[in-house]
C-alpha cells in the first residue's frame, strides 16, 4: 500500500460523529436470537449501550443463510436509538456484501469486520466506500505478532476517506490465543499471558496514530474480581470499551469505567487555559503539554460514567441471559 504519513492534519480533520466511550461494553450476540430486534430496539438490555449482532463465530456454516433472513426481517422493526449503537459482525466481504443489500440496512451503525488484515483490506473497503457507515476492523491473525505487518496496514488505514470511517480497531484475544495453541488460565488476566506483549505492541503502533483499541473479552463469568483487575490494565494500556459476552459483564466494565475524583479534579484542570504548564495536584505533576489529551479522555469518560463506585458483584447463579 501507498505510504501515508498521518501528520497532525489528518487526524485533526477527522472527527468522529459516534466517540469510542459511547460504546461502552459492546455486548456480542448470535445474528439468530429470537429476541434480537427486542435487543435493539432496548425492549429487552435496556442499559446496554452497544449492541453487536454477530454472523461470524456464534453462527455455525449451517445456521447461516437462516440467520441472515432472521436479521433482514428484524432489521425492517429497528426504531431510531440515539443513545444505544447497534453493529453487525459481517462473516468475511462476501456476507458484508450479502448485508449491504438488506432493506433497511441504514438502522445499523456500522459493521465490524473479523480476521482483518492486508489480504481482505480492499475486499472490505471497496464495498463501503460510498456508504456511510462506520466499522470496527478486528485485528486477530497471525499478521499481529508480525509487527512490520502492522505497521502496513496501519499505514493503508491512515488513507484519509478510511481513516475517516474507523470507530475503532478492536483485538480479538480468543483468536490470537488459538494461534499460539493456549487459552488464558482462569483467574489470570490476559496481561499475565504471551498476549500482554502483543495488546503492548498494537497501542504503539495505532495509538499515536490517532486510533482508538477496544479491549479484547473476558471469557470467565463467575469471576468478576479477575474481570476487574484486566479492565484496570485495559485502562492503563489506553484501550477503550471492552466486548462483554454476557449481559452480567456490563455493569462491572462500565463501572470501572466512571472516573474518581481527584483525576476528574487533575483533568479539568489541565485543560484549563489559566493553568500553568507544569503544577502539582493531588501530590501529582501535572504537565499540560503532556497530560492534556489523557485529561480530555477523563473528561469524557466522568461525562458518560460519572464517578467510579463500589459495584456489588453479581452472584454465579444470577448470570442467566
Amino acid at each position: 500500500m501507498h505510504e501515508q504519513l498521518p501528520g497532525d492534519a489528518i487526524m485533526n480533520t477527522a472527527p468522529k460523529s459516534i466517540s469510542p466511550w459511547c460504546l461502552g461494553a459492546s455486548l456480542y450476540m448470535p445474528a439468530h436470537r429470537l429476541d434480537l430486534m427486542d435487543c435493539a430496539n432496548g425492549e429487552k438490555l435496556e442499559t446496554v449501550r452497544s449492541m453487536i449482532f454477530c454472523t461470524e463465530d456464534a453462527v455455525s456454516h449451517a445456521e447461516l443463510n437462516s440467520s441472515l433472513r432472521h436479521l433482514g426481517l428484524c432489521l425492517q422493526g429497528f426504531r431510531d436509538t440515539p443513545n444505544r449503537f447497534r453493529f453487525i459482525r459481517a462473516r468475511n466481504p462476501e456476507i458484508l456484501a450479502r448485508l449491504l443489500d438488506l432493506p433497511d440496512i441504514e438502522k445499523i451503525d456500522g459493521f465490524v469486520l473479523p480476521k482483518f488484515n492486508e489480504s481482505n483490506f480492499h475486499a472490505y473497503f471497496d464495498q463501503l466506500q460510498d456508504t456511510s457507515f462506520k466499522v470496527m476492523p478486528t485485528l486477530e491473525t497471525r499478521d499481529v505478532f508480525d509487527v512490520g505487518a502492522m505497521n502496513e496496514l496501519r499505514q493503508g488505514l491512515l488513507q484519509h476517506d478510511i481513516f475517516l470511517r474507523i470507530l475503532m480497531l478492536r483485538i480479538g484475544g480468543n483468536d490470537l490465543m488459538n494461534l499460539l495453541g493456549i487459552r488464558r488460565p482462569r483467574n489470570m488476566t490476559l496481561y499475565e499471558t504471551p498476549l500482554g506483549h502483543a495488546i503492548a505492541q498494537l497501542v504503539m503502533v495505532f495509538k499515536p496514530y490517532g486510533f482508538s483499541l477496544a479491549a479484547p473479552v473476558f471469557e470467565y463469568l463467575e469471576d468478576a474480581v479477575t474481570l476487574q483487575k484486566e479492565i484496570q490494565l485495559d485502562l492503563a494500556h489506553g484501550l477503550i470499551g471492552k466486548t462483554a459476552i454476557h449481559p452480567s459483564q456490563v455493569p462491572v466494565i462500565e463501572a470501572m469505567y466512571g472516573v474518581n475524583n481527584e483525576d476528574y479534579e487533575m483533568a479539568l484542570a489541565l485543560n484549563q487555559s489559566a493553568s500553568p504548564a507544569v503544577f502539582r495536584m493531588h501530590n501529582a505533576m501535572c504537565e499540560v503539554e503532556t497530560h492534556k489529551q489523557w485529561g480530555r479522555d477523563i473528561i469524557d469518560r466522568r461525562q458518560r460514567y460519572g464517578d467510579r463506585r463500589a459495584l456489588v458483584l453479581p452472584e454465579y447463579s444470577e448470570l442467566s441471559f
